[in-house]
């Protein structure tokens, strides 16, 4: 028994939580009663919903590396949104749609062939998350590529959502000789 409380007060106080979990547990059990579809839907929807982790992100980051398009849109919603780092808008490029995100996924490596994004640290909060890295590749000139950037995502019911990419802005680097 705590210090604070007398015998008496004691023994309210453990009445009274006793009293508000009994009235706590027929409120639940009500609810359910009278509500059984909304309560049964929402723990199974939580239930088969996969949640988005730092390793989810990790392995859409190795797709990114094999250029493996495939693996990349299993990963997509079917109204996912991509937002390329450049473009003619203020938001880069915005491809909207599977096909469309598909073809704009797929140009990045007809740009720079060997085109990697290394050095991945990945976060994610609830229905957001961060993907750090460093891309690398060589342009068509033989200039290299080698700049900062991130990914900032938005998931829905597992999938990514949004894809908004923002990197560096930093001129190529002579080619290896």
């Amino acid at each position: 028994m705590p210090n604070q409380y007398t015998q008496s007060q004691y023994g309210q106080v453990r009445m009274a939580a006793g009293l508000a979990e009994s009235a706590h547990l027929a409120l639940a059990s009500w609810c359910q009663a009278a509500y059984p579809v909304v309560i049964v839907s929402n723990l199974e929807r939580s239930l088969t919903i996969a949640t988005v982790t730092e390793s989810t992100l990790a392995a859409f980051s190795d797709a990114w590396n094999r250029h493996d398009v495939d693996a990349l849109m299993s990963f997509m919603s079917d109204d996912c949104v991509f937002m390329t780092a450049g473009g003619p808008d203020a938001c880069g490029a915005r491809h909207v749609g599977r096909e469309a995100v598909a073809k704009a996924f797929a140009g990045a490596w007809a740009a720079l062939a060997d085109a990697q994004w290394r050095k991945g640290v990945h976060f994610v909060q609830g229905d957001f998350g961060v993907s750090q890295w460093t891309f690398t590749g060589t342009a068509a000139d033989g200039t290299r590529v080698e700049t900062d950037g991130v990914d900032i995502f938005t998931f829905k019911d597992g999938k990514i959502a949004v894809k908004n990419a923002f990197r560096k802005a930093r001129p190529n680097l002579p080619a290896l000789t």
